[in-house]
C-alpha cells in the first residue's frame, strides 16, 4: 500500500464509493438486458481472471513469485476464482461461498475495493445467497483454513495469518493474542455472514408473509 494512502481517508472513501457505484451501474445494465443475456457477466469473469493473471505475471517477471511464500493460497485468491466461476455459470453453491468470502473477507481487511462483483450479481438479481448458505460458507472457510494450516506447518509460511498477525493494523489486532484471535475471528466471521444474509432473509420473509395471510383468510 502506498505510504501516502490512508485508510478511510478521502481517497479511500472515493474508491469505496466508486466500487458501490460501479456495482449499481452494472446491475442496472444487466436488468435492462434481455433475459438470459450472458455477455456482461461472462466479460466480467474474464476480466477478473485476466487481472489475476496480470498480477501474478508481474510478480513472476520481477522475481517475486516464489515457493512457498507467494502462492495463491489466501482466502482472497480462492474467493476471486469462486466469483469468476459464479459469473460464468451462476452456480448457486459457488455464489454462496463467493458472496460471503468476498464481502466478509473484505470487511476483515478494512474494506478493500474487491467488492463490486458480488454486489453486481446480487443487485442484478442474477444470484442470491440461499437458506443454509451461512453454515455452508463457514464450513468451507474452515476446511480451507485446515488446508492452509497444514501447509503453514510444513513450509513455515503464514497463509490466512494462522501463525501470526499481520504487521500492519487490522481487525485481527483487536481479537487477542495468538492463537486466541483465530478462535475469536470465527465468531466475527459468523456475525458478518449472518449480517450479510439478513437482507435476503428479510426479503424472503416479506414475500412469503402475504401468501400466509391469504391462506388464513
Amino acid at each position: 500500500m502506498p505510504a501516502n494512502f490512508h485508510r478511510f481517508g478521502a481517497a479511500h472513501l472515493v474508491i469505496l464509493g466508486a466500487v458501490l457505484l460501479l456495482a449499481a451501474v452494472l446491475a442496472a445494465v444487466q436488468r435492462r438486458l434481455s433475459p438470459g443475456s450472458k455477455w456482461l457477466r461472462v466479460s466480467l469473469g474474464v476480466l477478473l481472471l485476466l487481472d489475476w493473471a496480470a498480477w501474478y505475471g508481474y510478480l513472476a517477471v520481477h522475481g517475486q513469485l516464489a515457493f512457498p511464500d507467494q502462492l495463491p493460497l489466501e482466502l482472497c485468491d480462492v474467493t476471486l476464482f469462486l466469483i469468476a466461476i459464479a459469473l460464468f455459470n451462476l452456480s448457486p453453491a459457488i455464489f454462496d461461498l463467493a458472496y460471503y468470502g468476498a464481502l466478509a473477507g473484505s470487511s476483515m481487511a478494512l474494506l478493500t475495493p474487491d467488492l463490486w462483483e458480488p454486489f453486481y450479481l446480487a443487485w442484478s438479481g442474477l444470484a442470491r445467497p440461499r437458506p443454509g448458505s451461512v453454515g455452508r460458507a463457514m464450513l468451507a472457510v474452515n476446511i480451507f483454513a485446515v488446508f492452509d494450516a497444514a501447509f503453514d506447518a510444513i513450509f513455515k509460511t503464514n497463509y490466512m495469518y494462522l501463525c501470526a498477525k499481520p504487521e500492519n493494523a487490522t481487525l485481527l489486532s483487536l481479537l487477542g493474542p495468538w492463537p486466541w484471535y483465530i478462535l475469536t475471528s470465527e465468531g466475527v466471521a459468523l456475525v458478518l455472514f449472518l449480517l450479510l444474509y439478513l437482507p435476503f432473509w428479510l426479503s424472503a420473509r416479506k414475500r412469503t408473509r402475504p401468501e400466509t395471510d391469504r391462506g388464513r383468510n
